[in-house]
């Protein structure tokens, strides 16, 4: 006979309440790390599918996704004449809300080198990359948008001729990719009542087109991409960039440094903390309850021990009434995340690991929570029985 599970039997609409307040607290846990693995896997997402080797930026920044940049337009044509460099791309990516069918959607436009970058390095999910050097756009599906619809950015309107799955920025904006000369016309357009005050503010009756930008820049290109050759020495080409004066260089490596050790460092602790914090509350949690069901049975645990019963086998039943709860809740907890985060408005990613690791800190959290009632079972006597 297995006296743990007698026991739950008898309360089990107690051993259930637990297990199903372990379960959510699972469930949370969960989410609070799938959460920032999703955050993690959106920011990165970029840098490692665009293929870059080097990312050329504005001189004294590392851009353009940790800050902001902004390079002279002719920048790439400097780049091309680099020992070494077999391809070269702009780069630019702005956020941008528009009205479609009478909401506010709001997507960063990404721009693609066309024809060099036609988005071949895209995973789409319907419809074709980019054929057109202007008023054609590839959408995330997260936007809303479907194939063939017609939507207006700045002065023009573009048509959706391809949709992505899961390709959205750190903020969680939907991606939105046209050419790198459309993007930049989306970027700099004015409205005519800024132009006029502009010229008003400079006392000057000039002409200035719509597509001027009120930025004192001469480009709004952020960065430029640059594919090296296997043989290539990256140092040298390195070296090379930098004695220009007004540019930086990034590797990939250092890309992603940027964003996971200091853009989302602080995402990172917070999370960890919180997730710190539920475990803690868990192991209080079933602590308290093996602790009440263990004073609830002291009377039967000192007829055990006055029938001849060892230390082991009361050590055994509060063990296993620990871990019970503790799988039930983990089980419960991992069924709830499969079914709830799917439908998060951020990208959750559950990861094997994670899962393994819950699973281990768990049982940790089970067996630390079970010392509490075997030590309080241990101190009863079999005379209590006579009590």
């Amino acid at each position: 006979m297995n006296l743990a599970i007698k026991d739950i039997r008898f309360n089990f609409g107690r051993f259930l309440l637990t297990a199903a307040g372990v379960g959510f607290l699972v469930t949370a846990s969960i989410g609070m790390v799938g959460l920032y693995r999703g955050i993690v896997s959106d920011a990165l997402l970029i840098i490692d599918n665009i293929g870059a080797d080097l990312w050329i930026v504005q001189g004294g920044r590392a851009g353009p996704f940790a800050e902001s940049s902004s390079i002279s337009s002719s920048m790439d044509r400097r780049a091309e004449g680099l020992p070494g460099v077999t391809r070269i791309r702009r780069f630019i990516q702005i956020s941008q809300q528009f009205s479609f069918q009478g909401t506010e959607r709001r997507a960063a436009i990404t721009g693609l080198d066309y024809p060099k970058d036609k988005g071949e390095w895209l995973s789409l999910h319907s419809g074709t990359y980019l054929n057109s050097g202007h008023f054609q756009a590839i959408a995330d599906q997260s936007i809303g948008l479907a194939l063939g619809d017609r939507i207006c950015l700045g002065l023009d309107e573009y048509t959706i001729v391809g949709l992505t799955r899961g390709m959205v920025d750190s903020t969680g904006d939907g991606l939105l990719f046209v050419t790198i000369n459309d993007a930049t016309a989306i970027a700099t357009k004015r409205e005519s009542e800024e132009i006029l005050l502009a010229r008003q503010a400079n006392g000057e009756a000039i002409p200035s087109s719509d597509s001027s930008s009120s930025v004192q820049q001469d480009s709004k290109i952020s960065a430029v991409l640059a594919d090296l050759d296997p043989g290539a020495d990256p140092a040298a080409v390195r070296s090379a960039i930098l004695d220009w004066g007004d540019a930086n260089v990034l590797d990939r490596a250092e890309q992603r440094s940027l964003l996971l050790d200091q853009r989302l460092w602080r995402l990172r602790i917070q999370i960890l903390a919180f997730t710190g914090v539920l475990l803690i509350v868990m192991t209080i949690v079933i602590s308290m309850i093996i602790y009440t069901l263990t004073i609830e049975k002291l009377h039967q645990i000192a007829m055990l021990k006055l029938i001849g019963a060892r230390n082991l086998v009361i050590v055994a039943m509060i063990a296993q009434q620990s871990a019970l709860i503790g799988a039930g809740g983990f089980v419960l907890g991992l069924l709830l995340s499969y079914l709830i985060f799917p439908y998060f408005p951020r990208r959750v990613v559950i990861e094997a690991l994670d899962v393994a690791g819950f699973a281990i800190a768990i049982a940790i959290i089970c067996a630390s929570a079970s010392l509490f009632g075997i030590s309080r079972a241990l101190k009863v006597r079999a005379q209590e029985v006579l009590s």
